[in-house]
């Protein structure tokens, strides 16, 4: 249902991000260093600080807190329960799991669904990069094979695993970049991806303890992606960014709108001047939503939504100040 997207868009589109190349790159990332560095100065801390391994202060124990870290002694002179805080390590694995199925390259906002992805790549880059910590990536897009536009409740396209590419993690900013223009560099091959295959490729082989960012717009039904995103979330952090347009949430009072859905190609014609019609499409999408963020709280991930007609940027600062909060609240000793 949400998947579907219009035939043609209601007004002019950029060329994509792979094709404005490295100018259009660069200036994303000056974007990004000049905000994150402005708005987020402070300790070492990453996207999603961790728990670290390194012994720290103690504070009281909080509902949620993992009683592995209970700090006996000091609980037994102060007869309060208290847990010890650990501090971040400085060699830090990051893994990106970026979905760019057919699905992501659709957008009636400022940016495409794809270009949001890059875009929240590069900020988890330079995250991670500038304490010299090693950021590798997976990268999954369609299957390749042509999808020809059908009407309607004719046969589904078959489902296949996709292309899947994998990029060692490396640490340095020259690596960086090279990731980044791969990852903006990457064709949306036609044909529906596997997002479950896409995860599971970071719990094989186990990797150390890290942190995992999923990019992905998650329309692939939970059931193919929750069970390998909550053994991912065993061995480590795990951070999904989830990519929406609004107009994926509800429909314009556009008259007879085509849409077709980029992964399977189906195609229908949908009145959207029906105001019943509209409500039933935003109540079917809310749903959806629900669905996915109930997976995703399921599977115990961090949960942050970008959308294409808003600043990305500056939800994902407001994201990170949150997450830092909530990780430093309470009183140490």
């Amino acid at each position: 249902m949400a998947r579907a997207a219009p035939v043609t868009s209601p007004t002019p589109r950029p060329a994509p991000l792979a094709d404005r190349s490295e100018a259009v790159l660069s200036r994303l990332q000056l974007l990004v260093t000049r905000k994150l560095d402005g708005l987020l100065q402070g300790d070492y801390a990453g996207l999603l600080p961790g728990p670290g391994s390194e012994a720290g202060e103690s504070r009281e124990y909080r509902s949620g807190d993992d009683v592995r870290r209970m700090d006996w002694p000091v609980t037994a002179r102060t007869t309060t329960p208290h847990v010890r805080r650990t501090v971040a390590d400085r060699e830090l694995e990051t893994w990106l799991a970026l979905d760019l199925s057919a699905s992501l390259d659709f957008g009636t906002g400022q940016w495409l669904k794809r270009e949001v992805v890059v875009a929240a790549a590069a900020a988890i880059t330079h995250l991670t990069v500038r304490g010299g910590n090693r950021i590798g990536a997976v990268i999954g897009t369609g299957g390749g094979a042509p999808v020809p536009a059908r009407r309607w409740r004719s046969a589904p396209a078959p489902a296949g695993p996709g292309v899947l590419t994998r990029l060692p993690a490396r640490s340095g900013r020259k690596e960086a970049q090279g990731l980044l223009r791969t990852v903006a560099g990457t064709t949306i091959q036609p044909g529906r991806g596997d997002l479950g295959a896409l995860i599971e490729m970071l719990n094989r082989p186990p990797r150390r303890r890290g942190v995992v960012v999923v990019v992905s717009d998650f329309l692939a039904p939970p059931e193919q992606w929750a069970r390998p995103l909550r053994k991912l979330r065993v061995r480590h952090d795990v951070l999904a960014i989830e990519v929406v347009d609004p107009r994926e949430l509800e429909l314009p009072d556009v008259g007879v709108l085509p849409v077709v859905d980029p992964e399977s190609g189906e195609l229908h014609e949908v009145q959207t001047a029906d105001p019943r019609l509209r409500q039933r499409y935003a109540d079917a999408a809310a749903a959806q939503r629900a669905t996915i963020a109930a997976a995703l709280r399921g599977a115990g991930a961090a949960h942050l939504r970008l959308r294409t007609d808003r600043d990305w940027l500056l939800d994902m600062v407001r994201f990170v100040a949150a997450q830092r909060h909530a990780r430093t609240r309470g009183t140490t000793r």
